[in-house]
């Protein structure tokens, strides 16, 4: 696997094409940790953690997409995350494991898709100050708003954190590194 400039990056200068190089570079470092593993290995709990790498990329894939439709619907495109119930929290974490028919490649196709259209959101976008009212949330503050800049800089810091945790899985996996 190799890391590509991606279109909208080449296309763009400054600030954006800024964004999106460095987010690419972020989601090739999570996409990296998964070369040539089988389905299985993506789906293996190798810590103590109950993360594997597949559901490390799904969870960035519905990360992404629910921030990129935030910034053109703002509250509307997220739960009321204030409201939910025991169930909602752990259907939530279907997303951090593979489940039965899932396949990486199919993993890392939707995240492809999700990528490819923040890329052409941000190439898109009228003004990257153009902020939202964040959804409710206890983890957020009270009547705040973020920018899309913001949020495409959340977008690649979540991005980064999981490649992170996503290098160590894999190290625990099998050895393999993605850098070093």
């Amino acid at each position: 696997m190799t890391m590509t400039t991606n279109t909208a990056a080449r296309q763009l200068t400054g600030e954006r094409a800024d964004l999106l190089t460095a987010l690419e570079k972020q989601r090739h470092f999570l996409r990296f940790t998964t070369r040539d593993l089988t389905d299985e290995q993506a789906g293996l709990r190798t810590c103590a953690s109950e993360l594997c790498l597949g559901g490390l990329i799904k969870h960035v894939t519905d990360v992404e997409r629910l921030w990129a439709e935030f910034i053109v619907r703002g509250p509307a495109a997220m739960p009321d995350f204030t409201s939910w119930t025991e169930e909602d929290f752990a259907r939530r974490s279907d997303q951090f494991r593979m489940l039965p028919g899932e396949t990486l490649a199919g993993v890392l196709a939707a995240y492809a898709e999700v990528a490819a259209r923040t890329d052409e959101l941000v190439a898109a976008l009228p003004d990257l100050d153009a902020a939202q009212p964040l959804p409710k949330a206890p983890w957020f503050e009270a009547d705040a708003e973020w920018s899309a800049r913001r949020v495409l800089l959340h977008i690649a810091n979540e991005t980064a954190q999981h490649a992170g945790h996503a290098d160590i899985i894999r190290e625990s996996l099998d050895g393999a590194k993605s850098m070093g």
